[in-house]
Formats: C-alpha cells, structure tokens, sequence
C-alpha cells in the first residue's frame, strides 16, 4: 500500500540530514511545526473541497495524507497504530463511538 510506504520513508528519514530531505528538514523542527504544517495543507484541502476543483482536491488530499505522517512520526506514532485504532471501531457507528469516548 501506498501510504505504509510513505510511512516507512517518513520514519527512514528521522534524524537524516535536514539539507537532504524534505521530511527530514520538517522533523527536525519539532512536533510543532510538523503539526502546523499538516494544519496548512488541511486548509487548502478544505478550500480545493469548496472551491469544487477536483484535481486540485486530490493533490492537496495527498499533501495532508502525507503531512499527517510526518506529524505523526514527529510524536512517535505508527501508522499501524492508526490502522489499529480504525480497526478497532469498524461496525461501530460513528455516534456511538463519539458517545463512548467521555
């Protein structure tokens, strides 16, 4: 899969020379900024989801797919944790797990 792999490089590149690597040089900034970035690119995918520009839509789709693994490796969690978690509320209705996390 696609984003596993990503995953993989984006953790690959943690502690990697910054002047080398995208991912590197945002990890190497903190949790902070990863976590900043990744709200960008959200925003933009929102406005691409406004605007109705489809095209525009999947490449900013893909850059906060992207950012949130990098954001994610910049706190220590998997991918696998994620998909763990997505797991373990399949065939739960989206309410009923809401109401279950108080």
């Amino acid at each position: 899969m696609t984003l596993r792999r990503t995953a993989k490089a984006v953790e690959a590149r943690k502690g990697a020379d910054p002047s080398t690597s995208w991912t590197a040089e945002l990890l190497s900034r903190g949790p902070e900024r990863c976590a900043e970035k990744f709200g960008e690119e959200a925003i933009e995918a929102i406005v691409e989801a406004v605007r109705g520009d489809r095209d525009a839509l999947v490449r900013e789709a893909a850059d906060v797919l992207y950012h949130l693994l990098v954001m994610l490796a910049a706190r220590d969690v998997t991918l696998a944790e994620v998909e763990a978690e997505l797991a373990r509320r399949a065939g739960t209705s989206g309410i009923e797990e809401k109401a279950g996390r108080g």
